[in-house]
């Protein structure tokens, strides 16, 4: 399980079902990942994470992403906590 601190005026770059109008939140780029990448390396998915992370402007730390990044190759559920500042 991962945590992660956002401004309330920040959860479109998180939430899928926000009402921002911030490009394409994390959540959603998340789930195409989980989509499309089970059973890849997770090596391989570990930059896209990064890299969809560092767009929305989230702070995951290294270990948050890796550990997601296995989940989604291990076709495993990612909880994470978020805490609303």
């Amino acid at each position: 399980m991962g945590d992660i601190s956002v401004n309330r005026n920040h959860l479109d770059r998180l939430l899928a079902d926000s009402c921002g109008t911030y490009g394409a939140p994390y959540q959603q780029t998340f789930a195409e990942l989980a989509r499309t990448h089970r059973g890849r390396p997770t090596a391989e998915i570990l930059p896209l994470l990064a890299r969809a992370a560092d767009r929305a402007l989230l702070c995951f730390s290294p270990v948050d992403l890796w550990e997601q990044a296995r989940a989604i190759s291990d076709g495993q559920q990612y909880v994470l906590r978020v805490t609303v500042t």
